[in-house]
This record gives C-alpha cells, structure tokens and sequence, in this order.
C-alpha cells in the first residue's frame, strides 16, 4: 500500500526508474504525486498578491505506475552469503 512519505519507483512513462517521495495522494482516482517526478508547466495569471509567471510543479501519476522501494530489503540484497 503506497502513503504519504515512502519512497518508490516509477516503472513506466517519461520518468521511468527514478525514485522519489510520496507528497499527496488522491485515492479517488488512484492518483500519486512524487515529489520531482512528473514536473509540468504552469502558466499562473499575475494578481495584486502574486507575481505571474510560468511555474514547474509536480502532476498526479498513476498508482500502478508505481512500486515502493524498501530500505530493508535494498541493503539486504548487497550482503553476499557464503
């Protein structure tokens, strides 16, 4: 089960095999994003508050896309048994 937090791996699309971190999740599409995976460009009107600007941000991929990487089993499968 993938939460909010862990590592994992994306295993299709343009950011195949890069690991990240989990910072939102939307369970009722199935959606993840990982943190500096899946960047796209933002085109934000300019405010009285705020500058405008074209922005790099994160998107929603798709939990199938995904697999969680464990730190445990990753340094276990360096050892080697005699």
């Amino acid at each position: 089960m993938i939460k909010k937090g862990l590592k994992v791996q994306v295993l299709s699309g343009k950011d195949k095999k890069k690991e990240g971190e989990v910072i939102e999740i939307d369970r009722s599409n199935n959606r993840a994003k990982v943190k500096e995976i899946n960047m796209v460009k933002k085109h934000i009107k300019t405010t009285k508050e705020k500058k405008g600007g074209i922005v790099s941000k994160e998107s929603f991929i798709h939990l199938s896309n995904l697999k969680v990487i464990d730190a445990k089993t990753k340094s276990k499968k360096i050892e080697v048994k005699k």
